[in-house]
């Protein structure tokens, strides 16, 4: 596989004959929300659709010449949009959560980073050829597994125990580490033409730590200093924090080459863990930006390769490249990270099958390149090549194949039977204790902490918060848990619940209780807006919390053709309330208003019963 030589950039405005840079940049626009679209609508990874995209709008079809469109100007901009990303990354890394991660997170970031760089290298040299330099500069960037990749793949799979967590971990904290990793490294390459290469390194190590660590250090307290005692209106937080970051990036890299990344990712993570409730709605912003600058940067990225180089995507030597970084290289860095750990050999395995690289490889990569490029490195565009080879190649086999994995490993269900409650008051913890005695996994969620308290006595699965929040679904083991129940007093509370969760559980399992509208049929259009009605439209949050007060309980009652359904009425009455069904094979059905259960024998039938009747029975 041989170089292939860069367009020759064109001046700053100059485009091709007959091509306005007006329709180009709306075009990429387009392009970028487009792909984003169809990759929700396909549930397929968005950079996967986004590359797709890039590559017939630029080598393919023609309609997109970003060297000739931006000019000398395309690496100030990559460079701003990596810092952004990395910035709003170091905003989602909370330090006291870091404290609670295991000896398998730590040996990742550290045994499994070192493991990764040092054979990802030693392929890079001798299945492709690449130069040693070029080979450790790889290496180096191949370390980082991007969380933006690997959240919506736990999320799809929601595997049990520990692995999750190490996974999640493990891509917000490889963010800033490979980023750091990689500048340092990138740093050696070009020390290695100066006379005295050792004393350069050494003064380029302690000047990237200490002035980058530095400067983000400084800047995300004082961001936090003045936003906590509301200096600045909230009008103009975002773009006075997004100011600060690109004020950060330039001044540290003014300072010492290459130090911007590791800064604004040191500033963010100062920033959050400052002022936590301070920048919330920040990190609102800052998300959408990112799924913007995401978009673009991906189109723009790959729109940049000419037809040679996607032949190159396709050589032999790339394709057993990225083999060996799935096969070998993987596995070796995870195992021997995890030697002494206590992690079973399930989820040793299911860990050595999860490393997607993402953003911040490919990003990271066209910044060295395009420098690497402008002085002289001949190999310099393989970088770029094969780090988008390596994300397409990843991404693919990992998205197709991690949920079967899971699965045969026993660390996920291809049919989740389990129940996440929203809400933990006293007839909600009735239902989960009696769900967990048949063998279902709970989840109860509450803002409430008596509620979540009282759960936790009953020996039920908790978690404190609201189902609101930015990335809740991120932060919950959902491992076995296949429906949602919104049992909050508020409707619109429940409504948005359902919603969020419905992109993980599918709109089928997504329950709520229904508001006295319903009872008059208004709003039966609006079905796409709130989860489907549990139980029966007149079973209200006010009437379950009435009759827990008045003694009512949840029962679990096995059929048979001896005490059938008929019988079961006749001793508990009509009052009495079905809520779920567990059929012969073992499956939980959610009974719900717009449903005509008729419970047989051979199943098991949970109900809401009267006082009188729980006590005689």
């Amino acid at each position: 596989m041989g170089y292939v030589a860069p367009r020759e950039t064109a001046p700053i405005g100059t485009t091709p004959m007959n091509s306005d840079p007006t329709h180009e940049i709306v075009l990429i626009l387009l392009l970028g929300a487009a792909a984003q679209w169809l990759a929700w609508k396909a549930r397929l990874p968005s950079i996967l659709v986004l590359l797709v995209v890039g590559f017939i709008a630029g080598p393919v079809a023609g309609w997109i010449h970003p060297d000739d469109l931006l000019g000398d100007a395309l690496l100030p901009l990559v460079s701003l949009s990596v810092a952004v990303i990395l910035f709003e990354g170091g905003l989602s890394l909370r330090i006291d959560e870091l404290r609670k991660v295991g000896a398998v997170v730590r040996n990742m970031l550290t045994i499994g980073v070192a493991a990764t760089w040092l054979l990802a290298s030693a392929a890079a040299y001798v299945v492709v050829g690449l130069d040693a330099p070029l080979a450790i500069i790889l290496g180096a960037l191949l370390t980082v597994t991007g969380p933006t990749v690997i959240f919506p793949m736990l999320r799809h799979i929601r595997p049990r125990g520990r692995v999750a967590s190490i996974l999640r971990w493990e891509g917000i904290a490889n963010d800033p580490i490979g980023a750091l990793l990689a500048v340092l490294v990138f740093e050696f390459v070009l020390a290695s033409e100066v006379h005295s290469p050792a004393a350069f390194i050494a003064g380029g190590l302690v000047k990237t730590v200490f002035v980058g660590g530095g400067i983000g250090i400084l800047a995300g307290y004082a961001l936090a200093f003045v936003l906590r005692r509301f200096w600045i209106p909230d009008h103009l937080n975002n773009p006075v924090v997004l100011a600060t970051a690109i004020i950060i990036f330039v001044l540290s890299n003014r300072l010492q080459s290459e130090s911007g990344l590791f800064a604004v990712t040191v500033a963010g993570v100062m920033l959050t863990n400052r002022a936590p409730a301070e920048i919330r709605h920040i990190l609102e912003f800052k998300e959408s930006l990112r799924v913007l600058l995401i978009s673009l940067l991906f189109v723009v990225l790959a729109a940049r390769f000419t037809r040679a180089d996607f032949r190159a995507l396709v050589d032999l030597r790339t394709v057993l490249f990225v083999v060996a970084l799935i096969l070998v290289v993987r596995p070796l860095s995870v195992f021997v990270s995890t030697l002494g750990t206590g992690a079973s050999w399930p989820e040793r395995c299911f860990l050595a099958w999860v490393a997607p690289r993402g953003i911040v490889a490919a990003a990271v990569s066209s910044v060295f390149a395009l420098h690497l490029e402008a002085a002289g490195h001949d190999q310099a565009k393989m970088l770029m090549l094969l780090t988008f080879a390596t994300i397409i190649g990843t991404v693919s086999v990992y998205g197709i194949t991690a949920a079967a994995v899971a699965q045969r490993l026993g660390l996920a269900e291809s049919d989740p039977q389990g129940v996440l409650f929203i809400g933990a008051q006293k007839w909600a913890r009735q239902m989960a204790r009696v769900l967990s005695d048949l063998g279902f996994r709970v989840l109860l969620m509450d803002t409430n902490r008596t509620n979540v308290a009282a759960a936790r006595l009953l020996g039920l699965p908790t978690h404190v918060g609201s189902a609101l929040a930015e990335n809740v679904p991120d932060k919950l083991d959902l491992a076995a848990i296949g429906r949602l129940l919104a049992l909050t007093p508020n409707d619109e509370v429940n409504a948005l619940a359902a919603q969020q969760f419905s992109r993980i559980f599918g709109r089928a399992n997504v329950y709520q209780l229904p508001p006295k509208i319903v009872q008059d049929r208004r709003g039966s259009h609006e079905k796409h807006l709130h989860g489907r009605w549990l139980f029966g439209t007149t079973i209200t949050y006010n009437t379950l919390d009435e009759r827990a007060d008045d003694g009512w309980s949840v029962k679990a009652t096995k059929l048979t053709s001896e005490f059938d359904f008929a019988a079961f009425r006749t001793r508990y009455g009509s009052a009495a309330v079905p809520l779920f069904i567990l059929n012969q094979q073992g499956r939980l059905g959610v009974l719900t208003a717009d449903g005509n259960a008729a419970p047989a024998p051979g199943q098991t039938l949970v109900c809401l019963i009267p006082p009188t009747t729980s006590e005689s029975s």
